[in-house]
């Protein structure tokens, strides 16, 4: 391990330590001549006497060096310095989409989708240049906190020359195509056929084959058909369900042929989930399951077993994946092959031989056919020259009829509307047709859990086995409870407003500030939907309110130790919307009901109409007396709390910064503001596991829901809602 402090290459200093891999470890680093903080991998001191490890290192480096694309981590410099051979890379904050999906279980449609578009931009970029990856896993594919994408880890890669690929490495047997586990054998299509196992983890929260040993995975790989991942998640388009099962034919040839071909399938899907757009090429000859010969399985099994060498000799030679490593069968193994003609004439092609008694077969078969076309072309150019007359009783039929033929062979989609599932299934099954299941939908007419609708509709020709979506009904839609938003709220403060449009039972509410020269600052010019307009409790009103005419600077004054009326009155003065919150602080130095901190801080110069939150001192929110967790509030008989203390995961994208934690609940705050504040101006520590313990929180009496929202202060010194957690409250 490298000393914290440390400069290499004379440039770039070593801050922090990343991880650590099988030959290298990662250290984050500040390069001085450009004033930026990098990645640096280095490669361990008991490697770096050994030659062919210093070169296969600076493969990786060299593999990666000339991709530029922002779906690529960037390799910016290598070198040597002291004994310390390097790797300068673009510094990625974020996290690989393993922990990604093993923090979600499973990820959204859009969400595997947008990142697999993106995981496939990369790669095009790295093909277009001749390079295969090899070892495309969600551990090799980083999700940047800003929701960027990029593929790392060139460690295995290729440069593609005319010829087939063929070594002795391989990437993660759990993501390995069947040619690579079979023989090393990796192209283009050996990407796609890993990344559609990514796609399949995302979306199921799982991988398609799984087993104790490497070996059982491989037998998998090559044997075993995939389980549809729809069988895991019944909602799952039908659309991406084609695509994944594109991506992971086990005969390369029925795969995609590039990246630009799946990109436009991704995208495709998008905009329609459940069509049938993917072109899957029909199954032929070549294209069935492989069979693995009881030699072949030895082979596997023996270099399974053997202990592999992260490097040899041979210039062809990778580096390979911790203990998911398959070897190359020996040239003597091969030898031994090619002599076993009589007992496996099916893998002649795979050893490079050819059995002698096939080739007199297919000699004698190629002339046999020979002589066949030749006869053919005779009697035609003799019929064409009249010479022959008559011709066959039978006559082509006209298109047009064979059209109709076609059509007529085509089956009636019955109708299923009203029918129960098992009803549908066993109705369609009948006629030679399939069943899927689209969704669920409300339906006046349809009683709840019968089919309310099918696509395609009755009475539509489809192609046989074709699948009919069908949208289960979930009885009538519920009349949703209307109120009227009431009249003169223009012109008033936008406290007051917001008061009122509560009361209503309207909480939805979206603040929108404009410039106005006759409204007066923080009073509500106008409302969306209008005064007096009758809707539903769960519309969004918008409310519009004044900031002046936004052309003057104001100060804010310091109302620190100021009553909460008097601090209100002064910045609302000074034509600032102001925000109070009541909160317990020990530190505070102030008297009940005075003000102890606000933001944006006094004496900053900003327009009028910005926001301002005071925070009051309320002895009440402190956590006193029994029942004290250690951020959490003490909790007295009969009162509403949470069972036990809340635990928060640390969001993806917090930075760090002072935190506000505010407890919504029965339309007491929106999504940006308002609520019960349970913690404010406070740094988070996060446990290693990434938790905070907040306590106990007590909530309203009779409301047994809450959302808990996660607000981090921002540069200008407002804050933004990162995460949301829903709570549960229960009585004492």
């Amino acid at each position: 391990m490298l000393n914290m402090g440390i400069i290499i290459g004379e440039r770039y200093e070593v801050v922090g330590c990343i991880g650590s891999g099988g030959m290298a470890d990662v250290y984050k680093a500040k390069d001085h001549k450009l004033n930026r903080f990098v990645a640096m991998k280095v490669l361990k001191p008991e490697f770096s006497a050994d030659t062919n490890f210093i070169r296969k290192f600076q493969r990786e480096a060299q593999a990666a060096a000339g991709l530029a694309h922002p779906n690529v981590v960037n390799v910016f410099d290598v070198g040597e310095d002291k004994g310390i051979n390097y790797i300068v890379m673009e510094l990625v904050e974020g996290i690989t989409l393993k922990d990604y999906i093993s923090k979600k279980g499973k990820l959204t449609v859009k969400e595997a989708t947008s990142i697999a578009i993106q995981v496939s931009m990369g790669l095009e970029a790295a093909h277009n240049r001749n390079i295969v990856h090899r070892d495309i896993k969600p551990q090799n594919i980083i999700i940047s906190t800003d929701g960027k994408v990029k593929v790392t880890d060139f460690g295995i890669a290729r440069v593609a020359s005319s010829n087939t690929i063929s070594t002795n490495a391989m990437g993660s047997v759990h993501y390995s195509s069947p040619e690579q586990v079979r023989g090393g054998y990796s192209d283009f299509k050996s990407d796609i056929y890993s990344l559609g196992i990514t796609m399949y983890e995302m979306v199921t929260g799982r991988v398609p084959f799984d087993g104790d040993t490497t070996v059982a995975i491989a037998i998998k790989h090559l044997q075993d058909e995939m389980v549809p991942p729809s069988q895991y998640v019944a909602e799952l388009p039908h659309s991406l369900e084609e695509i994944i099962l594109k991506c992971t034919q086990k005969s390369p040839d029925r795969r995609y042929s590039t990246l630009a071909e799946l990109i436009n399938d991704l995208k495709h899907s998008l905009i329609d989930p459940n069509g049938n757009f993917v072109n899957l090429t029909p199954l032929s000859n070549h294209a069935q399951t492989i069979m693995i010969t009881p030699d072949e399985m030895k082979e596997i099994q023996n270099s399974a077993y053997t202990q592999p060498s992260v490097f040899n000799d041979d210039e062809d030679d990778e580096d390979e994946d911790d203990d998911e490593i398959f070897e190359k069968p020996s040239k003597k193994r091969r030898r031994r092959h090619e002599e076993e003609d009589d007992e496996d004439e099916e893998d002649d092609d795979e050893r490079g031989g050819i059995n002698t008694k096939l080739e007199k077969a297919m000699t004698i078969g190629g002339l046999i056919i020979g002589g066949i076309i030749i006869c053919i072309l005779i009697y035609m150019i003799a019929s064409a020259a009249g010479l022959i007359k008559g011709g066959s009783s039978k006559t082509e039929k006209p298109k047009v009829e064979q059209t109709q033929e076609k059509e007529d062979e085509k089956l009636e989609v019955p109708d299923i509307v009203g029918k129960s599932e098992d009803d549908a299934l066993k109705e369609l099954n009948s006629k030679g047709l399939g069943l899927k299941k689209g969704g669920e939908e409300a339906s006046d007419t349809v009683p709840e859990g019968m089919i309310a609708r099918q696509d395609p509709a009755a009475g539509t020709k489809v192609e046989k086995n074709t699948k009919i979506t069908y949208y289960v009904s979930t009885g009538k839609s519920e009349e949703k409870e209307e109120v009227t938003i009431p009249t003169g709220l223009a012109g008033k403060a936008l406290s007051d407003v917001q008061a009122e449009l509560q009361e209503l039972g309207l909480s939805k509410v979206k603040i929108e500030k404009t410039k106005s020269e006759d409204v007066a600052v923080g009073k509500v010019i106008s409302l969306n939907p209008e005064e007096g307009t009758s809707v539903s409790k769960d519309t969004e009103v918008t409310i519009t309110v004044s900031i002046g005419s936004g052309d003057e600077m104001v100060s804010i004054p310091n109302v620190r130790g100021v009553k909460a009326a008097d601090a209100q009155a002064t910045l609302e003065k000074k034509g600032l919307i102001v925000t109070v919150e009541e909160d317990y602080d020990e530190n505070a130095g102030v008297a009940e009901g005075e003000v102890y901190a606000q933001t944006p801080k006094a004496g900053n110069r900003v327009e009028p109409g910005t926001s301002v939150t005071i925070k009051v001192l309320n002895k009440n929110a402190a956590s006193n007396g029994s029942g004290e967790t250690q951020n959490g509030e003490s909790v007295e008989a009969g009162q509403w709390a949470t069972k036990e203390d809340v635990n928060i995961e640390k969001p993806s994208n917090y930075q760090g910064g002072q935190v506000r934690l505010r407890l919504v609940q029965d339309g007491d705050g929106s999504q940006s503001s308002g609520g019960k504040v349970i913690l404010s101006d406070k740094v988070l520590e996060f446990s290693e596991k990434g938790g905070y313990n907040v306590g106990r929180i007590v909530g309203k009496e009779g409301v047994s829901t809450g959302t808990l929202y996660f607000d981090e202060m921002q540069s200008d010194g407002n804050y933004k809602v990162l995460y949301q957690y829903q709570l549960e409250f229960e009585q004492e």
